[in-house]
């Protein structure tokens, strides 16, 4: 991997904390506190942590005399840095009216200010990647506030819209859609360039696929209301005995933020409850949900292997696509040095990876061998799928 340009770095760092306090303008004070659920992070959290990231990883060992804004607030703003200390459970943040969310601002600012004087330093390549992994961090907490907010939206009693021109959807693709047809073969995948890139997509290998298709477009929501109308929710045959049981646990009967009125199905958006539109892509479902309808359509979904080296010849980028692979570990990984070796390889276990981008992920964040995971029960992020079948 490449060393970055440190100028044009430092342009992209103060961009993109720009933009994560543009995308909490809609907010009251009290939408940063909300946390419906464990999962969900509240919006003051985001802004915290990311700013923590900064501090803790590039700050303090890089800025000579450094002084830590507060002691207090390496506890609240860890995520998971077993490594770096104790922390707030991830279930409690939403119980944090202290720090003010003024003081958190004031954090930022004071991050922002100290990162301004680093990098008016000569600074090591070391030094350079790990700022450029925390620009690639904090794009991620953009995209998780967007879900994570929504969310928080939807729990309201008459879900108040974020933006009421959000668009969840790419405009309408008057597209055939069909199959197509990769030959076996053996293929590369995996992350081969000089640009930035997550440990966890290298390096990059070969892998053997038989002959497959795969289709062209995402699955909609007229094909999945087909599914919902078919008794898709209430026959065991298609579901894994875990996602039967899900299922029945959770009552779950259709996509989240799906729901009807007076004899109409809606679903909530970011612009708020808006009719469904059966030729939009399909959005929040859960693995389970994905295996079920493939095993419905007598279909399959693709591996990561498959998406990958399929991927030139579709559009991509509007959901992160659910694939059959398990987030395990390529051949020869290595986890980063240092304290963020914690940010990837500790979680390959009990997760399923999904390819692609969504509507929220920020304008050049991934890339055709960028691998997302999430436990196969997570629906809250913009997922969605594409069949595959075996060609025989």
């Amino acid at each position: 991997m490449s060393q970055p340009n440190q100028q044009q770095l430092a342009q992209k760092y103060f961009h993109t904390r720009a933009q994560t306090v543009e995308l909490m303008k809609p907010l009251s004070t009290e939408d940063h506190l909300a946390q419906p659920s464990e999962e969900v992070s509240p919006p003051k959290w985001h802004l915290g942590h990311t700013t923590w990231f900064f501090e803790t990883l590039v700050l303090l060992p890089g800025l000579t005399n450094y002084q830590q804004f507060d002691a207090q607030f390496p506890f609240y703003f860890n995520s998971y840095y077993e490594g770096l200390g104790e922390r707030i459970d991830r279930h409690s943040r939403g119980t944090l009216i202290r720090p003010a969310l003024e003081k958190i601002y004031t954090y930022r600012t004071y991050v922002d200010a100290q990162m301004e004087k680093l990098f008016a330093t000569d600074l090591n390549p070391k030094q350079l990647q790990t700022i450029e992994l925390g620009i690639n961090h904090e794009e991620q907490h953009q995209e998780l506030f967007l879900t994570d907010f929504k969310k928080i939206l939807a729990v309201q009693p008459f879900q108040a819209p974020y933006k009421a021109d959000f668009q969840e959807s790419f405009p309408s693709n008057s597209e055939v859609p069909k199959f197509i047809e990769i030959s076996e073969g053996i293929y590369r995948i995996g992350y081969a360039g000089k640009e930035f890139c997550f440990d966890n997509e290298q390096p990059a290998h070969k892998v053997y696929l038989q002959p497959y298709s795969i289709a062209s477009k995402l699955v909609t929501n007229a094909e999945w209301l087909e599914f919902i109308e078919a008794g898709g929710y209430q026959e065991f045959s298609f579901w894994h005995a875990e996602g039967w049981d899900w299922l029945k646990r959770e009552q779950i009967k259709a996509p989240l933020y799906w729901f009807q009125k007076n004899g109409e199905w809606y679903r909530f958006s970011l612009a708020g409850p808006v009719l469904l539109n059966g030729s939009e892509s399909l959005s929040h479902i859960s693995y389970y949900e994905a295996y079920a309808y493939a095993e419905w359509k007598g279909l399959r979904l693709p591996t990561e292997a498959e998406w990958e080296v399929a991927q030139e010849q579709f559009k991509w980028g509007e959901r992160w696509e659910w694939t059959n692979s398990a987030y395990l570990a390529y051949p020869g990984f290595k986890t980063i040095e240092g304290p963020a070796k914690e940010y990837n390889g500790k979680f390959m276990i009990n997760q399923m990876v999904l390819r692609g981008a969504s509507i929220a992920s920020p304008s050049g964040h991934s890339r055709p061998s960028y691998r997302n995971f999430f436990h196969p029960h997570f629906r809250w992020q913009f997922t969605g799928l594409r069949l595959a079948k075996n060609i025989d």
